[in-house]
């Protein structure tokens, strides 16, 4: 495919829009969508329902990944190579009373970060991925297995049947902190958000994408490590010296497994080859929030049910009572979360979209605009099976 400048120097029209290979209905759709992110927009237009929605379901969120990340690396931290770690989800407060509410299922449902850790395992990719591949990391993860085992006959029998076992142990524990970390910058964005609106009552989505861009641009080269404590030593396994970093080693990797990609929800699709119900190919999965349908949710054996559940437990009042005044009130109380939570994840996407651009969205330089559109257009083309086009013809008043 060739792509050719006016030579006038005049602004690209939308009709050069790179996705020649699609239904034309499909090119007409995502057009407004393509001019409202080069005027500053993002992929969910703004509107007055949509920003009282998005901004308090990111506050709710914000409450639930700070307790998500909390306790990741609480697992990664100290629960290193426990085989049966019954009191993981309590962050080593276990009292009586915690033990009684956790029965009654009066929780938080960490079961769904684990869920999300092991889509970002499984899917791959960014450089934490790649780390835990690399001699380096099998070696530090080595030295810190030999530690936890040497007491432990149990575990040098089973690292004698199994030798590879403790290690993928590692790395999974690598990828809980990961995550823990990567949760604990977006926990703080939302968060910020709140307390601005609190201060600001008049932001616009254009606001919202805005702040949680800047948020993640300002955490880019925070860096991601790992050091489990085992018996009173630190056990560099992730060192800073190898440079992984926020933005690109845990953030685009998470949207990519857990926005595009994840898993089938089983029980509702058969994973048998025969049946050809799922892609082949990983990389064909579609299953992510951003594509969710969200009727599901509240089903028995679908995870998102467990995420809308901790959110429920954290909508701040107005958002509560706007859920209340619609059809049903509370019925579908989950459903409404779910449809709210993917028009804030449109948000988030679209902020990592700007974050990532080569060049401002906005820009009227003809070489720039080719440039961000040849950027824009397979992440686009992604997203025509995602739900994005279902809260374009949602009928709102701005």
């Amino acid at each position: 495919m060739t792509f050719t400048l006016p030579r006038d120097g005049s602004s690209l029209p939308v009709s050069h829009f790179f996705l020649a290979g699609l239904d034309p209905l499909d090119q007409v759709r995502i057009s407004p969508i393509l001019q409202r992110l080069e005027a500053g927009g993002a992929l969910l237009p703004d509107a007055q329902i949509h920003r009282l929605e998005v901004i308090g379901i990111l506050h709710s969120y914000g409450e639930v990944l700070d307790a998500y990340s909390r306790n990741l690396i609480f697992i990664a931290d100290h629960q290193f190579l426990e085989l049966f770690p019954a009191f993981k989800y309590f962050n080593g407060e276990i009292t009586l009373d915690k033990w009684l509410r956790y029965l009654w299922h009066d929780r938080i449902n960490y079961e769904f970060a684990e869920y999300c850790m092991k889509a970002m395992l499984w899917h791959g990719g960014g450089g934490l991925d790649r780390y835990l591949d690399t001699p380096e990391f099998v070696q530090r993860a080595k030295a810190a297995i030999r530690a936890k085992i040497r007491f432990n006959p149990f575990l040098q029998g089973l690292g004698i049947l199994f030798p590879d076992f403790a290690l993928e142990q590692v790395r999974m524990l690598a990828m809980y902190s990961g995550l823990g970390q990567f949760w604990r910058v977006m926990s703080d964005i939302f968060l910020a958000l709140a307390k601005r609106s609190e201060t600001e009552p008049h932001l616009t989505i254009p606001d919202v994408v805005a702040h949680i861009q800047q948020g993640l641009v300002a955490a880019a080269d925070k860096p991601i490590t790992y050091a489990p404590c085992i018996w009173g030593r630190r056990y560099e396994i992730i060192p800073l010296s190898a440079g992984l970093t926020f933005l690109s080693d845990t953030a685009i990797p998470y949207v990519e497994a857990v926005f595009f990609r994840s898993f089938p929800f089983m029980g509702t699709v058969s994973y048998n080859a025969q049946a050809h119900q799922i892609p082949a190919e990983q990389a064909d999965f579609a299953y992510g929030a951003l594509y969710a349908d969200p009727l599901p949710v509240g089903s028995a054996g679908i995870p998102p049910t467990l995420l809308m559940q901790d959110m429920m437990r954290h909508l701040p009042p107005y958002l509560r009572e706007h859920y209340r005044r619609q059809p049903r009130g509370d019925d579908d109380l989950r459903v409404k979360i779910c449809l709210s939570f993917q028009k804030a994840m449109f948000c988030v996407t679209t902020a990592a979209l700007r974050a990532l651009a080569p060049f401002p969205l906005e820009t009227q330089d003809p070489q720039q605009q080719l440039a961000n559109r040849k950027f824009l257009a397979p992440w686009l083309q992604r997203l025509l099976g995602s739900r994005l086009l279902k809260v374009q013809e949602e009928r709102v008043e701005a």
